[in-house]
């Protein structure tokens, strides 16, 4: 049965605030994991940007010894090089981990703020999240 308007309205409130905590979750860690797994690119363009004489032409001492312009060049191709399969493996461990945690799961319908009686959790157990180990394991997060 429908639920009244202040009842309907509070319910709304409370799911899309839930929705919205997934979401940064799921924000945070792909921004964590992406982070950690970009690193090495990250250091190598910047060493390269930083040493080029007509970008940034640091005084450090590493860039006058070490790394003249050739050198500087060839460690941003090389930094750019690398990123692709590496946007590769970190997108491959936040799905896994995702996947894992069932964090595509604890999106919740809003048709729970608008009818009564229905379950917080698309399984049987009442859990607000997909995550518990009662959950029916061969339903997927796409579906």
């Amino acid at each position: 049965e429908p639920r009244s308007a202040w009842c309907c309205l509070a319910w709304a409130l409370a799911i899309g605030t839930m929705n919205s905590l997934v979401f940064l979750v799921n924000l945070l860690l792909m921004f964590v994991i992406f982070t950690i797994v970009l690193l090495p690119t990250i250091v190598v363009v910047y060493f390269g940007f930083q040493c080029h004489s007509q970008v940034l032409h640091s005084s450090a001492r590493y860039c006058k010894s070490i790394l003249d312009d050739n050198s500087s060049s060839a460690l941003i191709i090389l930094g750019f090089v690398i990123m692709s399969p590496l946007i590769v493996v970190a997108m491959a461990i936040y799905c896994s981990l995702a996947r894992r945690l069932r964090l595509f799961m604890c999106f919740q319908p809003y048709s729970l703020a608008v009818y009564k009686g229905g379950r917080w959790c698309r399984y049987e157990g009442g859990v607000p999240c997909g995550c518990a180990r009662s959950c029916n394991t061969q339903v997927k997060a796409w579906v």
